[in-house]
């Protein structure tokens, strides 16, 4: 599945403050503070992330895409705990091996340290399994049929094929294992930069009352 490019714009006040909201957590994972960036396929997670990890000096994130393949669209938990999980529990540097999604295969490992703070992003990151790893779960508010066709428009028609089993897997994955109801805080995009509310799950978040815009 394609991503978009990394943003160059600086983030706004509302990721600024959301990020030092995130630095005050206690860790979650050893000495890490696992934050889940979740929401539907084309919501605009990894574009959210990478500003957020700007906000907070440049925090490693590790996208799903590189954990998932064709072959396993949801089906990665196992390969996550292992390869991530596992190491940061230890306060040691994970080594994940990324998915080609041209080549159709993993690449080498490569290092993903236990820094103070590590996003992980994807659709997914807020599911039954990782949650109890997570300092906090945010979720991209975007309604499912808007954030699809944003990403069908995004990745063309070579990969119409794709995108309609993806959505029919996404839908299954999010029947059984729902992630927004446990977000701790909803994210929606603005005309200009990003608003931040209190989610659906009471008591784990970082603020009581945050509500913030840029």
């Amino acid at each position: 599945m394609a991503r978009p490019a990394l943003p160059t714009s600086t983030p706004g006040p509302a990721i600024h403050q959301l990020a030092a909201r995130l630095r005050r957590l206690p860790p979650s994972c050893g000495p890490v503070r696992l934050i889940g960036v979740d929401g539907h396929a084309g919501s605009g997670k990894s574009t959210f992330a990478g500003r957020l990890a700007e906000a907070l000096d440049g925090a490693p994130v590790l996208h799903l895409d590189d954990i998932a393949s064709h072959e396993e669209l949801f089906d990665w938990t196992g390969r996550l705990l292992t390869q991530v999980i596992a190491p940061f529990r230890d306060g040691r540097t994970a080594h994940c091996a990324a998915y080609d999604w041209h080549s159709r295969r993993f690449a080498p490992p490569r290092p993903l340290p236990a820094a103070p703070v590590v996003l992980i992003e994807g659709v997914g990151a807020g599911r039954r399994a990782l949650r109890p790893y997570l300092a906090c779960l945010l979720w991209l508010d975007v309604p499912r049929e808007e954030a699809w066709a944003r990403g069908r428009a995004r990745d063309g028609e070579e990969q119409r094929e794709f995108w309609d089993g993806w959505v029919r897997a996404e839908s299954r994955h999010f029947a059984q294992d729902p992630s927004k109801p446990y977000a701790a805080l909803l994210v929606r995009q603005l005309a200009m930069g990003y608003e931040v509310k209190a989610g659906p799950a009471g008591g784990h978040r970082p603020d009581p009352d945050v509500t913030h815009g840029e």
